[in-house]
């Protein structure tokens, strides 16, 4: 009879024992649970520093001969205004003239008053934005050589790109960070917790884009991160 008291006993206490340490067990299983994410944000406005301008013009005629002479002429004025200019003959290049001949055409309809149509493009290629951006706006004077810039196709449109992502990375990096974990100081004030240790850590993508459609030589740089904090009592 004693002996079985004593079981019954030793019983008991292990009963409290075991509860003891599986609360134990969940409630720290539950702080480990307690996790909050969030987001930080950074953007920075940088200018370009690489432009490629595309140079087009249109020669029609009915002599390829002649349009070759005529063709290389132009394209030798064109290349003397940039370089008079500032601009690097390593930064020019020609491309091979785009020749759609008329009377080839299966649709082409009605007679036309000129055989050949051709396309030539000289395209600038550089990192001085700024010149560029002023030839951009006076290349009327070519028309006073007689020479026609044309417009309007989106094959040959200005483009404008920011090549030095890496310079600005660490202190954007550093940036969405601390905007993260502001968020999550915030989100542990309100919750009456304590901001733990950062779990996980995503950076997330850089994005650069035109400021706006009339400034494109302006990029906005953005990234956001994404981190796990811990909350603690």
């Amino acid at each position: 009879m004693k002996n079985l008291k004593i079981e019954a006993v030793i019983l008991a206490i292990g009963l409290v024992l075991a509860g003891y340490f599986i609360k134990s067990g969940i409630d720290t299983f539950a702080s480990r649970d307690r996790v909050v994410t969030v987001k930080g944000l950074a953007e920075m406005e940088v200018p370009a520093d690489k432009v490629t301008w595309p140079l087009m013009y249109k020669s029609l005629g009915n002599d390829l001969p002649a349009l070759y002479t005529q063709i290389n002429n132009t394209n030798q004025k064109i290349t003397a205004f940039l370089t008079s200019k500032g601009i690097n003959s390593e930064e020019i290049s020609i491309n091979a003239p785009e020749i759609i001949d008329l009377e080839a055409e299966r649709y082409s309809g009605n007679e036309k008053p000129y055989r050949y149509n051709v396309t030539t493009v000289i395209t600038v290629t550089s990192t001085k934005v700024d010149l560029v951006r002023q030839l951009i706006a006076s290349q009327g004077e070519l028309l006073k050589q007689g020479i026609a810039i044309s417009g309007g196709d989106y094959r040959y449109n200005v483009s404008f790109d920011y090549t030095s992502l890496n310079k600005i990375k660490p202190q954007m990096i550093e940036e969405a960070t601390k905007n993260a974990r502001a968020a999550a100081e915030k989100f542990a004030k309100d919750s009456d917790s304590e901001l733990g240790k950062i779990k996980r850590a995503y950076q997330g993508q850089f994005s650069i884009s035109d400021r706006d459609a009339n400034t494109p030589y302006i990029k906005k740089v953005r990234v956001v991160t994404t981190i796990d904090y811990s909350l603690e009592d």
